[in-house]
């Protein structure tokens, strides 16, 4: 019998080794899984690499595990903006490196993994400093840089349901990179607000496949994915974020 549920959050991130490359689904705050992350932390892996569209919001998720000091390197898109302290404070202070990627590319390079595409051409970055050093061609009269897929030891991404299996649902914007990170780790491991019986998910919505993950955990009803409070974070006051009630915002 297939049946790839674990008990919590901690069986979930068991076995991701110092070292590791670990990909981590988000676009900023929705999406971001919350709950395996602070199991990362408490389980105490150290020197990683990470691959997020951004580097941290607050203090809260994949902040706290930079502030946690377990994070050797960063691939993003986005490692700054008004809530990134942490971020800012460790690259400042010289204890992170950064690779910098056009969102583009990131997505990209990351679907190229899980795609088995040995790399490919991208106009993106072309004429900029990204280009130092590169390889290039042009095609049809524009230069074009040469990008490699990015691969990952484990993913930690997040979703609305799953069945034992690991068939994955999402949940509107929450949805962003955890599917073509699902592809592109050699372990997938999934937290959800629900598993539900076979049989119980629409075939169509199913964006994941369960082949692609390894591990599913299930959370609960999680606040930050419903209408209402956010999840931790403030705004650039100092304000707790939330999002009134219908609202949009961080889901």
């Amino acid at each position: 019998m297939i049946d790839r549920t674990v008990t919590d959050p901690a069986a979930a991130v068991a076995g991701i080794t110092d070292g590791a490359t670990v990909m981590i689904g988000g676009f900023g705050r929705a999406g971001q899984p919350v709950e395996l992350i602070d199991a990362l932390i408490a389980h105490g892996a150290g020197d990683l690499t990470i691959v997020n569209n951004n580097a941290g919001n607050g203090d809260t998720g994949l902040a706290a595990l930079l502030a946690a000091g377990r994070v050797r390197r960063i691939v993003c898109s986005f490692p700054r903006q008004h809530d990134s302290w942490v971020f800012d404070g460790l690259y400042g202070a010289g204890r992170i490196e950064l690779e910098l990627v056009p969102q583009g590319n990131l997505a990209e390079r990351i679907r190229a993994a899980g795609a088995g595409i040995g790399a490919f051409y991208s106009p993106t970055g072309a004429g900029t400093q990204l280009a130092e050093g590169r390889e290039t061609r042009e095609i049809d009269g524009r230069t074009y840089l040469l990008e490699y897929p990015i691969r990952a030891d484990f993913a930690l991404i997040s979703a609305l349901k799953a069945d034992r299996w690991g068939n994955l649902v999402y949940r509107e914007t929450a949805r962003n990179f955890g599917p073509i990170m699902a592809t592109a780790a050699t372990t997938t491991i999934a937290q959800v607000d629900e598993v539900v019986p076979l049989g119980s998910l629409d075939p169509e919505a199913v964006v994941t496949p369960g082949i692609f993950v390894d591990r599913v955990v299930a959370v609960g009803a999680r606040p930050w994915l419903q209408d209402g409070a956010s999840a931790g974070g403030v705004d650039v006051e100092g304000r707790p974020l939330m999002v009134a009630a219908g609202g949009r915002a961080d889901r």
